[in-house]
């Protein structure tokens, strides 16, 4: 954001800002924080994403350095997935927004 408060077409904020305020985005992040994750567990905690959606949105979080992969050499092949320093900081900061979001949600959807 600039000081005027304007947010240029090509500012490389806004396709950070894209992945991760996604719906997914955030919500992986979340489910990865503080521990590390085979790609099962991380589908069963993040409810409902389709197996392309979790690996297009990790291929992503992993390409902006928010999330680490590491395969390991076993057979089978295991896979797995934690957050690297960049990726703990800013579930941190996402923290409050999440809480926040399921202080009023209720409120907010019995508006409509």
């Amino acid at each position: 954001m600039f000081p005027d408060g304007t947010f240029p077409s090509d500012c490389p904020s806004r396709v950070v800002l894209d992945h991760i305020t996604s719906k997914w985005g955030v919500l992986i992040l979340v489910g990865l924080s503080g521990r590390t994750l085979r790609w099962g567990e991380l589908r069963r905690v993040v409810q409902g994403i389709s197996e392309k959606m979790l690996a297009q949105s990790l291929k992503t979080l992993e390409a902006d350095g928010l999330v680490r992969r590491e395969a390991l050499p076993v057979i089978p092949p295991h896979v797995e997935y934690s957050l690297t320093p960049l990726g703990e900081e800013l579930v941190g900061l996402l923290r409050p927004l999440l809480t926040w979001t399921a202080r009023n949600a209720d409120r907010m959807l019995a508006r409509r």
